[in-house]
């Protein structure tokens, strides 16, 4: 079973992750430019690097669509950049599955593959004219993260960030002005509230509570004032930095669930 992927962030790849150990062929689809501030769990580092591997699951960039045809059947995952989705009806998948996290739908359609699955909010699963995808999973964290949806929407975004450690939107490090990202601390690193972790065109990006930086963007990425850029965990588990999250986990849990329901294949 083909199974593309339309984003390679720290969710999408625990999407992959699951899908690939179930047996599917993953492709993953990318921006240019990923801003996936997780980026040791994140397949999207294969953009940049060429290959990225997360929980001994490799990942490979393609330069185009027999190339991911090849890397599949060896084994990997393949990743294309092709942030639009435009190679997806050339692989003309078994399954799609929209994880690009943007909080609302940016161009995923129930007509693009024989199934098709939303990842949090922004799709509406159902047979109803509006929908537009045939399963949606819930990405909030609390009672119903990696809840499949058939028939409705996933809880609207709150803009708030869920609770990890006690903490909620002062985990997340945002750009401090416009410009070019230059990390000064690494992925992993323990900070204290008031730390220097970065600058954005020679502005300050301070730690904002004491733990482990989990999350950073790469350097040169360019961007815009209040974006996020970075993220600390307060429970202190350099660990938890480099193997997917509950939350990943949770809502890959729902993408296979669907995938297997929906397809009907453990039917019989």
């Amino acid at each position: 079973m083909l199974v593309v992927v339309r984003g390679a962030g720290d969710l999408a790849t625990g999407i992959a992750i699951r899908l690939h150990r179930a047996g599917c062929d993953v492709i993953m689809l990318d921006v240019a430019v990923p801003t996936a501030v997780r980026r040791t769990v994140s397949f999207s580092e294969a953009v940049r690097l060429g290959e990225a591997t997360v929980e001994d699951v490799v990942a490979r960039r393609c330069a185009d669509v027999r190339q991911a045809r090849a890397t599949v059947r060896a084994g990997d995952v393949a990743v294309l950049v092709d942030g639009e989705g435009a190679c997806i009806a050339a692989l003309a998948p078994d399954v799609l599955v929209d994880a690009i996290i943007a909080k609302r739908n940016v161009g995923t359609t129930k007509d693009m593959a024989p199934i098709v699955i939303g990842v949090g909010p922004g799709f509406h699963a159902g047979h109803d004219s509006s929908a537009d995808c045939h399963a949606a999973i819930e990405t909030k964290r609390g009672h119903y993260l990696g809840r499949v949806i058939y028939d409705g929407t996933p809880i609207p975004n709150t803009g708030v960030p869920g609770f990890v450690g006690g903490h909620a939107a002062d985990r997340v490090l945002r750009a401090p002005a416009a410009g070019s990202f230059k990390p000064l601390m690494s992925i992993g690193d323990t900070v204290r509230q008031g730390d220097l972790v970065a600058t954005v065109d020679g502005t300050p990006l301070l730690a904002t509570i004491d733990g482990v930086l989990r999350g950073l963007l790469q350097e040169g990425v360019p961007v815009v004032e209040g974006m996020k850029s970075g993220d600390i965990d307060p429970r202190c588990k350099r660990g938890h930095c480099f193997s997917c999250s509950d939350k990943a986990r949770a809502v890959a849990g729902g993408v296979l669930e669907a995938v297997a329901g929906l397809s009907g294949r453990l039917r019989g």
